[in-house]
């Protein structure tokens, strides 16, 4: 890729020159001082940079502050029609290498500046942190004893305390209604008077609510792989078990037992189910050390859960269970100030943002009813510690679509964590949206991959400003041979976080 000078330093924003909400009166003017995120190879065309917002943008004259890091990709003729806010879901996750994604979307790319932004709670930008301390897969959720349940649910109250006590007061301030003015800020900085949005499974909960407290201010909307965002946090993790049972049954199970000559798991998929629960009752009597770690039945159950998000992680998925089930050989073989910033933030928004209903008991009774129907995660509860939470006075305002832009959802029919049943009703519930439905496709994250279809359709949206008259589909993609492999939009992502060490 060819290198790019960097930009100079962006005009000084006053907030007088701006139409902006009440809040955001007492942001001092700001400039954000662009330069290169790193010498690595390929990272030449994103540009790094922060700004600075109030803690509590309910009471911003309290001189209480935060760093938000952002990055951006710039058009290599420097001309840029539009700004396009990025976000890879999460909720949680840091965005600031997601615009590198796009630079092989050059009809994108060369027309827009691309925006990565680490939300406040992750990444370079201002962290919480749980100390380190999570309970998800330290005990089998299968074991209903009343010994194992008290170790599940007091470690969820544990977990509750922790990540509260040691994020301090910031962590009350995790919050997408406290996010969004984040966001519109940065667009103040930026002297636009609207910008785009392009956000990923979390990213679309984030947009939709974006464009409901700043309606005015974001011009065309993408939303992939969508929560149910017109319903509470709850409710989405609520659907995780359903999903993924779908993709592991539909679509994984099959495809191994498609290529028993590889895996030898089993010639049908209810086969591959049956050596992955027999080799998972093994782990639980003995566990397996192999090279990279010990492992547990939960420790199988979250390899297979990873697995589903691409069709082209299949194959790990699969090689890992014939390791275990002992049907192929065992080979030999700036970042974030807290390591676990990205969990914490997830729980921090999901916990904060909308109330939690019920206590123990009722998570007792949700898990052994979705466990026996989904039985590869529906026994586990990420959102258990909100039950736990002490929560502050968050009143998020609903998304409904009324008076935003008519918005382009994305969504494949089988998609795991964010199941196609809840984005219909946030399609339903969201005024003026049209869905652009994949069809016999389970990946999690669609544009800016290898479905042509999909991403001219988003381009024809995002680029040549032309919203589908309607409601459209196109075909997903077959799935891979074993060992093809390739990297969607947020696998990549991760991967060049990864190689940044963000």
């Amino acid at each position: 890729m060819l290198r790019t000078k960097t930009a100079a330093a962006l005009a000084v924003v006053t907030a007088s020159s701006l139409l902006i909400a009440p809040q955001a009166l007492a942001a001092p003017p700001q400039e954000i001082r662009w330069q290169k995120c790193s010498e690595e190879p390929g990272f030449e065309r994103l540009e790094c940079g922060s700004f600075t917002a109030p803690m509590d943008w309910n009471n911003p004259r309290n001189g209480k502050t935060i760093t938000i890091a952002v990055s951006r990709t710039v058009p290599l003729n420097g001309k840029a029609k539009t700004a396009v806010f990025t976000n890879p879901g999460g909720p949680g996750g840091a965005g600031r290498t997601l615009p590198l994604v796009y630079l092989n979307r050059p009809k994108l790319s060369e027309n827009a500046e691309i925006y990565g932004i680490d939300v406040r709670g992750t990444g370079a930008s201002s962290n919480v942190t749980c100390g380190g301390f999570d309970t998800l897969g330290a005990t089998d959720p299968r074991d209903r004893s009343r010994a194992n349940l008290d170790l599940i649910y007091s470690g969820m109250e544990l977990q509750a305390k922790f990540c509260q006590t040691k994020s301090g007061e910031l962590g009350r301030y995790i919050t997408t209604d406290q996010t969004v003015r984040d966001l519109d800020l940065l667009r103040q900085i930026l002297g636009r008077k609207k910008v785009d949005w392009l956000g990923y499974s979390g990213g679309s909960w984030m947009g939709a609510y974006y464009a409901t407290y700043f309606p005015k201010t974001l011009d065309k909307i993408v939303l992939d792989s969508n929560t149910e965002f017109t319903a509470p946090w709850q409710t989405v993790f609520g659907d995780f078990g359903m999903g993924f049972e779908r993709r592991f049954r539909v679509d994984f199970a099959p495809w191994v037992a498609k290529h028993d000559n590889v895996y030898h798991l089993g010639k049908t998929g209810e086969e591959v189910r049956q050596t992955y629960e027999r080799t998972r009752a093994k782990l639980a009597q003995q566990p397996v050390t192999l090279p990279e770690g010990t492992y547990y039945p939960v420790t199988l159950d979250l390899v297979l859960v990873q697995g589903q998000y691409s069709k082209y992680a299949f194959d790990g998925a699969a090689r890992k269970l014939a390791e275990l089930a002992g049907t192929v050989p065992t080979p030999l073989t700036a970042q974030a100030s807290y390591p676990d910033a990205a969990n914490a933030t997830l729980h921090s928004i999901v916990c904060n943002d909308t109330k939690f209903r019920g206590e123990r008991r009722f998570l007792e009774r949700d898990a052994a009813r979705d466990g026996a129907k989904w039985p590869l995660l529906g026994y586990y509860q990420i959102m258990g510690p909100c039950a736990y939470w002490d929560r502050p006075n968050v009143n998020l305002k609903r998304p409904n679509g009324i008076g935003v832009t008519p918005t382009l959802m994305v969504q494949s029919e089988r998609d795991a964590p964010t199941p196609i049943e809840g984005a219909r009703k946030a399609h339903a519930g969201f005024a003026g949206s049209r869905m652009l439905t994949v069809k016999d496709e389970g990946d999690h994250g669609i544009y800016g991959f290898d479905n042509g279809c999909v991403n001219d359709v988003v381009e024809r949206y995002l680029v040549d400003r032309v919203t589908p008259s309607g409601d459209l589909s196109c075909p997903g993609v077959p799935l891979p041979e074993p060992g093809q492999q390739q990297a969607g939009p947020l696998e990549q992502a991760r991967k060049l976080a990864v190689q940044l060490g963000w």
